[in-house]
């Protein structure tokens, strides 16, 4: 193996098979002594240079055999991609449970803090897929936004747009001249002088579409860098964290038959501002 990888260090190389990294096909961890054949395929992760470190916790809020639920932090990735691998949600998770099965059934931005359901077994995992799918998920999130000059809009309202996306775009685009497909309950928890508390109901899933319908009404998120407008790449901010939680997911149990709901742990700190 280390003649063959030989762009990768013989230590490093070595090390990744004694720390249960390295695996066959079927998820069988692999040793330095594992015997391979001429075609046998191995797979490990790769690590990439310099990837950037994420010193949050992914707190557990739920578990059992069928699903795991999960507080992801602000700037953590759900999944790998953008520079991240080892530091992502989904595969801190594989390997803090030495689950390769583990699979996040909804996702959200790297920039929102909150719930995060993820399937453990492949068995049950397209039942829970088909309630995101056929939107039977009530998810609640709270923001905490700016006051417009001109004054707060009436809420509650419900904001509706045709969003689209592109792969790798980094905003969602607003189609004015098309059927909505994305709709959102925007309701008033506090009002202040300058910012505003407020609980969000998304009835559909688009890319971006709290911050987008917020925005688009004159709410601007506060540590938004993307909507209404998008600034200039920076380091993340752990001072000015997007104010935007996943607060609340419930659904009826497509196994059970019963109500389930889970409620994160995180809070937005400048909700106790307002």
């Amino acid at each position: 193996m280390t003649g063959r990888f030989s762009h990768i260090d013989s230590e490093i190389l070595l090390g990744r098979f004694d720390r249960g990294e390295v695996v066959a096909f079927d998820g069988t961890k692999l040793t330095r002594e594992t015997p391979l054949g001429a075609e046998d395929f191995v797979w490990y992760y790769r690590e990439p240079p310099d990837e950037p470190d994420i010193p949050y916790d992914v707190a557990v809020r739920h578990l059992d055999d069928d699903l795991l639920v999960v507080d992801k932090p602000h700037f953590l990735p759900t999944t790998p991609g953008g520079g991240f691998l080892m530091n992502s949600a989904l595969v801190r998770l594989r390997r803090r449970f030495d689950n390769p099965d583990l699979t996040p059934i909804h996702r959200l931005d790297r920039a929102t803090a909150g719930l995060v359901m993820f399937s453990v077994r492949p068995a049950t995992r397209g039942a829970y897929q088909t309630l995101f799918a056929d939107r039977a998920v009530e998810k609640v999130y709270e923001a905490v936004t700016a006051i417009p000059a001109d004054g707060m809009p009436e809420l509650p309202r419900v904001v509706r747009s045709h969003l689209t996306s592109t792969r790798g775009s980094l905003r969602a685009i607003v189609q004015d001249d098309r059927e909505p497909n994305a709709e959102t309950l925007v309701e008033a928890i506090r009002i202040g002088e300058t910012t505003a508390h407020l609980r969000l109901h998304p009835r559909t899933g688009r890319m971006h579409q709290l911050r987008s319908h917020l925005a688009g009404i004159g709410l601007g998120i506060l540590g938004d860098r993307f909507y209404p407008d998008l600034l200039d790449e920076a380091p993340d901010d752990p001072e000015h964290p997007l104010q935007l939680v996943a607060r609340e997911l419930r659904f009826v149990d497509p196994l059970s038959g019963r109500t389930r709901e889970f409620t994160t742990g995180l809070t937005l700190r400048e909700a106790g501002r307002v």
